[in-house]
């Protein structure tokens, strides 16, 4: 398989957020640290970020990635919606950062259910990248029936919204990357909304769903990984990146972006 790798830049700063998302942070915190899942250290990490104001690891995960030699893709809110309440101009100061080290931005999208907004996000980002062509990922890969015309018809090159076990295709002149890995459902399977096994069950986990994405003859596996979590506070999220990245590359498999896939499917 080619493995197509992005990240969804759901924070910035902790700020920027009401207290009640905070203190759900906090519980979901001391409950893996009652349960032996993390560390004390860890846990001072976890709180200790709110205070520091920084819930963004863009830069770590970039520089592990350039050493790795993986072009993935960030993809950046150019709007507000539950979760995502960073301003735009934090939002474009970052689109520039992450250009300027030559990978890919897209668009996290907030707007899924009228063309205008979908069509302002675009724009917004289009406008700073100017040439170049623009993917999109749904925020909480929300989508109605319309959702997938509207993105094509505002002018993206692909999207990477669907939960599917399904090969790359077409709507209209976009390409739907359907999602096939995502951290969240393999670290959340048991419905607990906080870590609960070891690194090694999760491997498991892992193995088993790639195992079957290679039966089901995928040729261009997409792989989700948020970038609050490649840190120190979460080293179980952070490690399990690191080794299912050379896991993938030990076991024959190829990294690829999704510009690059693109090319390959035009042809």
């Amino acid at each position: 398989m080619k493995i197509i790798i992005s990240h969804d830049v759901d924070h910035l700063t902790a700020r920027e957020h009401n207290s009640k998302l905070l203190i759900k942070f906090v519980i979901r915190a001391s409950i893996e640290l009652l349960n032996k899942v993390i560390t004390f250290n860890e846990y001072k990490k976890r709180i200790s970020s709110i205070y520091t104001d920084k819930w963004q690891n863009i830069e770590e995960i970039i520089e592990f990635e350039k050493k790795e030699n993986i072009e993935s893709t960030f993809f950046v809110g150019m709007a507000n919606g539950v979760g995502l309440e960073y301003p735009l101009e934090q939002a474009q100061q970052w689109v520039e950062k992450i250009s300027n080290f030559g990978v890919d931005v897209g668009v996290h999208g907030i707007a899924y259910d009228d063309l205008d907004d979908v069509k302002k996000e675009y724009q917004l980002l289009k406008d700073k990248l100017k040439n170049k062509d623009i993917g999109i990922r749904m925020h909480y890969l929300r989508s109605n029936e319309e959702t997938l015309q509207y993105l094509e018809k505002a002018g993206y090159a692909f999207d990477s919204t669907v939960l599917a076990d399904k090969n790359p295709y077409k709507i209209g002149k976009m390409w739907e990357f359907p999602l096939h890995i995502m951290e969240g459902n393999i670290f959340y399977q048991d419905g607990k909304r906080w870590t609960s096994k070891s690194l090694e069950e999760y491997k498991k986990v892992t193995i088993q769903r790639i195992d079957e994405l290679e039966k089901k003859e995928i040729k261009y596996m997409t792989l989700l990984f948020h970038d609050l979590y490649f840190s120190d506070g979460f080293s179980i999220w952070r490690d399990w990146y690191i080794w299912i990245v050379k896991y993938l590359r030990e076991n024959g498999h190829e990294f690829i972006s999704y510009t690059k896939a693109i090319k390959e499917l035009e042809k």
